[in-house]
């Protein structure tokens, strides 16, 4: 009798109905995992710099492809055409964008940021939200300062409608402020402190509340495919949030390397800005994106059918972050 093969066996069982498709093959191995690096999102840097993620895939044969991200809006819109596997933004902009049929997955903290707030340059009259009335503000939409703005304004009984946006990625919104095309921006760091030092910028608005935490994201497919993968990423993150904490010289080091800014701006940034002894996406980071994502509702940005909850729900998987004393 002549012996069949294992995989005619296995043909065979599939015709028959034996056993079924999902179980018999797992994922094949990718052969690079992309995943971004952004400078509103220090530890990145630092694993970028250091190369802890290259060592840990090394004996997999897999390769790591790092892509520079402007903004959360970037980073959503490139898990969006699976371009990258893990992408940083704000928690409220990943909700929005889950919202909207982004297929990702929330999946780690890195940091709990005051990155964002509204400034002005230092010869205008603008001294709160209201004087925004009417007024040319820099934004980027799909951010957390977007969001931020759009919470500010609804604090004061006031809506988009009633400014004048200017729809810029984030360096071009500072340059902007600076030249006098727009009255107002709606800020990030480092962008932000470095128009405070270098051109006398004013923060007229700051509420560190109103700033969602900054959250890893990676595609719902990859994370299926892949979850041991996903598992080794953060495993490495960890690593590095953790070397963050203990080394900030190596920290600074690193987001300077990038960046090219003073010790001025970095330690705006990083000491005063930046906080990285967070990991899990907990009961807090949970509240403070869904009071996002509720304030957005009420201004219209959500749909007023759609359950935030449920939403956030279906976004956040929290159970990949290694623990770790």
């Amino acid at each position: 009798m002549r012996i069949l093969s294992r995989r005619s066996i296995l043909a065979s069982a599939l015709l028959v109905g034996l056993l079924p498709t999902t179980t018999l093959f797992a994922a094949e191995q990718p052969k690079t995992i992309t995943i971004d690096w952004a400078t509103y999102n220090p530890v990145s840097m630092v694993l970028k710099e250091k190369g802890w993620l290259e060592k840990e895939f090394a004996k997999d044969g897999i390769s790591i492809r790092w892509v520079q991200t402007l903004g959360s809006n970037k980073a959503l819109e490139f898990l969006n055409a699976g371009s990258i596997d893990f992408g940083s933004s704000a928690g409220a902009a990943a909700l929005v964008s889950k919202i909207n049929g982004n297929p990702i997955k929330s999946i780690y903290v890195y940091s709990q940021p005051e990155w964002t707030a509204l400034v002005t340059r230092k010869d205008t009259n603008i001294r709160k939200i209201e004087d925004l009335k009417g007024k040319r503000v820099a934004v980027t939409r799909g951010t957390d300062p977007h969001i931020f703005l759009v919470r500010a304004l609804q604090s004061v009984g006031l809506t988009e409608k009633d400014i004048i946006p200017v729809l810029l990625q984030h360096p071009d919104g500072k340059t902007a402020l600076i030249r006098g095309d727009v009255d107002a921006w709606a800020g990030l760091d480092p962008m932000m402190a470095q128009a405070e030092v270098e051109n006398g910028a004013r923060l007229f608005y700051r509420n560190k509340a109103a700033n969602t935490w900054g959250i890893l994201s990676t595609r719902t497919a990859f994370l299926k495919d892949h979850p041991d993968l996903v598992k080794r990423v953060l495993k490495v993150y960890e690593e590095a949030r953790k070397y963050s904490l203990a080394n900030y010289d190596e920290e600074k080091k690193a987001f300077q390397a990038a960046t090219k800014l003073s010790d001025q701006i970095a330690d705006i940034q990083l000491k005063q800005r930046t906080d990285l002894h967070y990991n899990r996406i907990g009961p807090d980071q949970r509240d403070s994106i869904l009071q996002a994502g509720l304030a957005l509702q009420k201004a219209g940005v959500i749909a007023a059918n759609v359950d935030v909850k449920k939403a956030l729900d279906d976004l956040i998987a929290d159970n990949y972050v290694p623990v770790t004393n």
